[in-house]
C-alpha cells in the first residue's frame, strides 16, 4: 500500500461531489456491515447511475471523481466483468482522524 499523504487526501475531498461520493460510499459500507447494504453490489451502469442520480452529474464525472479518490488513497476499486467493489481505505479515514485530534 502507498503511503498516505494528509494534504493529498484533503485535496481531494476539498470537491463537494467528491465528498459527497465518498460519503456515499463510506455509507454503502456501514450499511453492508450491518447486513442492509446493496449499493456495493451493484453492476456497474448501475453503480454509477445511483451516484449519477445522486450527484447530478455525468457517468464521466463520476467516474472522474472516483479515479480521484483513489489516487489520493482513500478509495480502492476492483472491477470483476460487469461488478466493481468500492473499498474504503479505513487507514486513510484513520489518519484523518488522528490528523484532527
Amino acid at each position: 500500500m502507498k503511503q498516505l499523504n494528509i494534504a493529498r487526501i484533503f485535496r481531494a475531498l476539498s470537491n463537494e461531489q467528491r465528498l459527497k461520493l465518498f460519503k456515499m460510499i463510506y455509507d454503502c459500507r456501514v450499511a453492508n456491515l450491518s447486513n442492509e447494504g446493496v449499493l456495493c453490489d451493484a453492476g456497474v451502469d448501475k453503480a454509477f447511475t445511483m451516484a449519477c442520480n445522486h450527484l447530478s452529474i455525468a457517468r464521466s464525472t463520476v467516474s472522474h471523481h472516483m479515479k480521484e479518490l483513489e489516487n489520493a488513497g482513500l478509495i480502492s476499486t476492483t472491477r470483476k466483468g460487469q461488478f466493481f467493489t468500492c473499498e474504503i481505505n479505513m487507514d486513510a479515514v484513520k489518519a484523518i482522524e488522528q490528523f484532527l485530534k
